[in-house]
Order: structure tokens, then sequence, then C-alpha cells
């Protein structure tokens, strides 16, 4: 049997956020513009919906 959408839609949101959350990491230790660069990139690929604010403030 496959799994029930609700508990997939919550599986790929748990994983997103812990892929946020792996990229901000990333983020805050990058040294240069074209790794921080890099890192918005791949985060805005990930949820496309989000801006660079929402990004930035769970880092602060």
């Amino acid at each position: 049997m496959s799994r029930p959408p609700r508990e997939a839609e919550l599986r790929r949101r748990r994983n997103r956020r812990e892929k946020l959350r792996k990229l901000r990491e990333k983020y805050k230790l990058a040294k240069t513009e074209a790794e921080k660069s890099a890192i918005l990139e791949k985060a805005f690929r990930i949820s496309p919906s989000m801006t660079l604010e929402d990004f930035l403030s769970a880092i602060k």
C-alpha cells in the first residue's frame, strides 16, 4: 500500500526543513560571496516561495 497523501506531504515538509537547516549552517560558515550565492540558489530551488529575508532571519 502507498503512503496516505498527508503523511507524504509531512515527510516532504520535514525533509525540506532539514535541508534548509543544513544550507543555513553552510551559509553561516561560507567565506566568499560566490559560495553564499550558490547556497542561496540551492535554497530557493528547494523552497521557491521563500524570500531572502526568510532565509536569513532563521540564521540570527
